[in-house]
């Protein structure tokens, strides 16, 4: 297990910049045959031997995509959850009872005393 962490660790190296302990800096190197069946074993996802190299060069260009997406200056910039401004509708917490209690009951099957009656599940 241990060989197979160091292994990983060689194929994706992940440090701090110096000088900014907020981003991130990647050092990606090419998956390899033996990778991508490791990660398909990994995620339980059947893989036949003539897909392997397609998907060595699919994981590689996410892997470029990501190491291009690192260089991009994020100094000073919140972060966000949309890319509009918005603020969340938020109701009063009040307790009551629901105002409608008879509008309710009127569909249950059976009631009584403005409760549910249901069939016993337990003996």
């Amino acid at each position: 297990m241990t060989s197979r962490k160091s292994a990983l660790r060689r194929k994706m190296r992940v440090c701090y910049q110096s000088g900014s302990p907020n981003r991130l800096s990647f050092s990606l190197m090419s998956v390899d045959a033996n990778t991508v069946r490791r990660i398909a074993k990994l995620a339980r996802i059947a893989v036949a031997e003539d897909e392997v190299a397609h998907l060595q060069g699919e994981l590689n260009a996410m892997l470029a995509f990501v190491e291009q997406l690192s260089e991009v200056d994020v100094e000073g910039v919140e972060p966000m959850t949309s890319v509009t401004p918005m603020a969340m509708k938020k109701r009063a917490d009040v307790v009551n009872d629901g105002e409608n209690a008879d509008a309710i009951l009127k569909n249950a099957p059976n009631t009584q005393d403005h409760y549910f009656l249901v069939p016993k599940v337990v003996e």
